[in-house]
C-alpha cells in the first residue's frame, strides 16, 4: 500500500498544549516516553478529567470545555508530564512494558535528549521513536543483540547493518532524527517510511550505506496476568475496556508507585514481590480491569466514535461493549469512519461503521464478514 500523500508538512496531532477541537470538546494527549509513569501522575491527570489510554501508550483526556490551557499546562508540569513547551509533540518514544534497567534508563535518557537538541522540535507529532521491541512501527528503533550490549538500528523497521553499544543509542537515534529533517526538506512526510527510499537515504547519512532490508519483527503481546520481569519481580498486567479509565479503577491505580501503559491499552503495575502481585491482581479484577486469559475485552479496541468525534457513523464504544470478543482469535477494532483512527498494525478484524451499518473485514486481507446493521456478538 502506497504512503498516504500529504498536503503539508505540519501535522495536527495533539498535545497537551496544542488541544485538538473534538466534536465533545478540546482534548489533550499527553505524551508518556515507555508508556512509564507513576500513580501521582495519574491521580493528577484523573483530577482534570477521566484518562484515555491510546494505541501508543499514551493518555489523553476529553472534553476539556470548562478547563483552561494554561491552568492545564501548569498542573501537567507540577507532576512532570510537560517536561518542554517546545517539543511536548514529540516525546513519542516506545519500550516494551516489561523493560529492564537499561532500556527504562535509555527512555529517560533520550527523552531529556530530544528536549534538550531545538532544532528537533520540528519532528512530526506522528514520528515514533522505539527502545527494543515494541508492537509498533518505529521510525526509528534500537533493539537489543542477545547479551553482549550492542543494539542494532532499524530505519521504519529495515536492517542497514549499524550496530552500536547502549552508550551511543541515544546520539544515534538523535542523529538519525536530524537525517530525517534534512532529507524531509524536499519531501513531503510524516513519517520515514513515507519518505521516498527513507530508510536508505537516513541510514547512508549515517554511514551505513548497506542496502537496507526489512526485518519482520512480532513481538508477543504483553498478556495479562503475574508476569515475571527481567529482574526476578513480578508485575500485573491489566486489560482496561476499551482503553477508559475510571471510577474505582482509576482510583485503585493512582496508589501504585509505579505504572506502565501498553500499546494494547492496557496497564501495568510492575516492581512487586509475589504476594504483592498476588494482592494486586484481586484488587484490579474487583475493580473491573480483567487480569485472567479468556475475558471478553482481550482484542477489543475501538476509536472514539460518538459523540466525540463528529466524522463518526455510530457510538462504536457502546456498540463494542454491546459484544463479545471476535471468535477467530484475532484482535477487533471498531471504528466509526473508514480513517480507522487506532487500528492494530497486525492482523486483526476492523467493524466499520457505515451509513448502512457494519461493515467486518479481516485486516490486512480485507476478506469480507457478514455485515451487522446493529452491534451484537460477532
Amino acid at each position: 500500500m502506497p504512503p498516504p500523500i500529504r498536503q503539508t508538512k505540519v501535522d495536527a496531532c495533539p498535545g497537551a498544549l496544542r488541544l485538538h477541537a473534538a466534536a465533545d470538546g478540546p482534548l489533550a494527549r499527553v505524551r508518556v516516553p515507555g508508556g512509564m509513569l507513576t500513580g501521582t501522575q495519574l491521580a493528577a491527570l484523573g483530577e482534570i478529567g477521566p484518562p484515555e489510554l491510546t494505541s501508543r501508550a499514551n493518555l489523553q483526556l476529553r472534553a476539556l470545555n470548562d478547563v483552561d490551557p494554561t491552568a492545564l499546562a501548569a498542573r501537567l508540569s507540577a507532576v512532570g508530564l510537560l517536561p518542554s513547551s517546545t517539543h511536548e509533540t514529540v516525546r513519542n518514544i516506545a519500550a516494551p512494558p516489561l523493560a529492564g534497567t537499561t532500556l527504562r534508563t535509555l527512555v529517560a535518557d533520550l527523552d531529556r535528549a530530544l528536549c534538550a537538541d531545538p532544532a528537533l522540535a520540528a519532528l512530526p507529532g506522528r514520528f515514533l521513536f522505539a527502545l527494543g521491541d515494541v508492537p509498533l512501527t518505529a521510525d526509528l528503533a534500537a533493539v537489543p543483540l542477545g547479551d553482549g550490549g550492542a543494539f542494532t538500528i532499524l530505519f521504519a523497521g529495515h536492517d542497514a547493518g549499524l550496530r552500536v553499544p547502549a552508550t551511543a543509542v541515544v546520539a544515534t537515534l538523535l542523529a538519525a532524527a536530524h537525517a530525517f529533517l534534512g532529507e524531509r526538506a524536499d519531501v513531503t512526510a510524516w513519517r520515514l517510511h513515507e519518505m521516498p527510499d527513507g530508510p536508505a537515504r537516513v541510514a547512508a547519512k549515517l554511514g551505513a550505506p548497506l542496502t537496507p532490508h526489512p526485518v519482520t519483527r512480532t513481538p508477543e503481546p504483553t498478556g495479562i496476568g503475574l508476569l515475571q520481569q527481567p529482574d526476578g519481580l513480578v508485575a500485573v498486567s491489566a486489560l482496561v475496556p476499551l482503553g477508559m479509565l475510571g471510577g474505582e479503577a482509576l482510583r485503585l491505580l493512582t496508589t501504585a508507585r509505579r505504572l506502565v501503559i501498553t500499546p494494547e491499552r492496557g496497564v501495568v503495575v510492575p516492581d512487586l514481590t509475589p504476594e504483592a502481585a498476588r494482592r494486586w491482581q484481586r484488587r484490579l479484577e474487583d475493580a473491573g480491569l480483567p487480569t485472567t486469559p479468556g475475558s471478553r475485552w482481550t482484542g477489543v479496541t475501538a476509536c472514539a466514535g460518538r459523540p466525540g468525534c463528529a466524522k463518526s457513523l455510530a457510538d462504536v464504544r457502546a456498540d463494542a461493549a454491546a459484544t463479545s470478543e471476535f471468535t477467530d482469535g484475532l484482535p477487533v477494532h471498531w471504528i466509526g469512519c473508514a480513517r480507522g483512527c487506532g487500528s492494530p498494525s497486525g492482523a486483526h478484524v476492523r467493524v466499520e461503521a457505515t451509513p448502512t451499518g457494519y461493515a467486518v473485514t479481516r485486516q490486512p486481507t480485507g476478506e469480507t464478514f457478514d455485515a451487522i446493521a446493529s452491534a451484537r456478538r460477532i
